[in-house]
């Protein structure tokens, strides 16, 4: 095999307890004029509070905007631009969970460059820089303050879609998980859990012949080298912290680990990708209106289970890094991690009706970037008996025909 890898990241990635308080110094770097992107909850908060003063402190001029939304309607990302141009922003900050962190990277690219959200949807849409970002995440499992990805939700389309563009990886990020020790069960179950599917997703994802320019043919290139670094890390960090982190949301060292497994979990796919577990999401999660980490985490050991034939190798790297005993072991371990944390077993009780089962195959089946990316083939009928067995929760190996 021919080493080769990618790495696109942040500028400055910058990691730890109490990190957040060297916001001002590094927002003064880069701007005087900062549009503070975030919710309306957090903008009531303490910590939010004093990172504005922070950046008050050390000569900025803020405007706030707490307008972002879960799973950013492109609607308000276009109003949030609209509104801060009198305000005429050299800096976006954006603060919060995925969503909020993703509307900022949007409205950096509506300042810069103009235009509507929809020009940009795709890869390689975004024409250049846009202006400095930086990345405040308060949950542990988008990593979008580490990828290339922006993701939306389009009310005409009725579909989540993405923008994807090298040019929207936060100029900087930094990741304090304290600032996570407030999440509530739930949500670090979720969050923690989509970590840990995009990490396994990144480490199992086809593995393409890097032919000179395939990382600018396309922003997610496969499984490489550097991605296996980051996803393999990701997988041990939040294999040790998760539950933990879950069960006791008062321990900084599970929140460490958990909250950095989402970051390098973000370093992993931000090249790699995603696969079928994402695009059976996508169907998926439109009928069921559940939490786009639910969905992913409940279809991976059944993702894992189709593909098991395709990718003894990692399975065998995968139970090194846990702790297992060999590949055998690794789809059943994940499976019950999932089911310790309240994630639903079965599309059934995600709340999808059986006589849907067709139409999520051929929808998933059509987002053809995810399943080209996945290790095995999913041809439509192959698919049908994956998303059936879901349904079921039927988890066992699909052999090869």
């Amino acid at each position: 095999m021919t080493l080769f890898g990618t790495i696109r990241a942040p500028r400055e990635l910058i990691f730890g307890s109490g990190q957040r308080q060297a916001l001002g110094a590094v927002a003064s770097k880069l701007g005087q004029r900062a549009l503070v992107v975030t919710d309306e909850r957090l903008t009531g908060d303490g910590d939010f509070k004093r990172m504005v003063a922070q950046l008050k402190a050390a000569g900025l001029s803020v405007r706030v905007d707490g307008s972002a939304l879960p799973d950013v309607p492109v609607e308000a990302a276009a109003a949030s631009a609209e509104a801060a141009r009198d305000f005429a922003p050299d800096l976006v900050i954006g603060v919060g969970g995925g969503s909020c962190l993703d509307m900022a990277k949007c409205v950096a690219v509506l300042l810069t460059h103009g235009g509507r959200p929809q020009d940009y949807y795709g890869e390689f849409k975004v024409p250049g820089p846009v202006m400095p970002l930086i990345a405040v995440p308060t949950t542990a499992g988008t990593g979008s303050e580490a990828t290339p990805v922006a993701v939306l939700s389009d009310t005409e389309q009725q579909l989540k879609v993405g923008i994807s563009s090298p040019y929207i990886i936060p100029t900087v990020s930094i990741c304090d998980p304290d600032l996570t020790l407030t999440c509530p069960p739930s949500l670090t179950a979720i969050a923690g859990a989509d970590a840990l599917t995009h990490a396994i997703e990144a480490f199992t994802a086809i593995r393409r012949d890097p032919v000179p320019g395939l990382a600018q043919e396309r922003v997610f290139v496969g499984k490489n080298a550097t991605s296996d670094h980051f996803a393999l890390t990701a997988i041990g960090l939040l294999w040790n912290g998760l539950e933990k982190a879950f069960t006791d949301g008062s321990c900084v060292e599970a929140r460490a680990k958990v909250m950095l497994g989402a970051t390098t979990a973000g370093l992993a796919f931000g090249v790699a990708g995603t696969a079928a577990a994402h695009a059976i999401q996508y169907p998926v999660g439109a009928l069921t209106h559940t939490a786009h980490g639910a969905g992913v985490a409940c279809l991976m050991p059944y993702v894992m289970a189709w593909n098991a034939p395709a990718i003894g190798p990692e399975l065998d790297q995968i139970a090194a890094v846990i702790g297992l005993k060999g590949r055998a072991e690794v789809i059943p371990a994940i499976a019950a991690l999932f089911a310790r944390i309240g994630i639903p077993r079965t599309l059934r009780d995600l709340g999808l009706a059986e006589d849907r089962l067709d139409w999520v195959a051929e929808q998933s089946c059509g987002i053809a970037r995810l399943i080209q990316n996945n290790p095995r083939p999913l041809p439509l009928s192959d698919m049908r008996r994956l998303v059936g067995a879901a349904y079921h929760g039927e988890l066992t190996v699909f052999e090869t025909n």
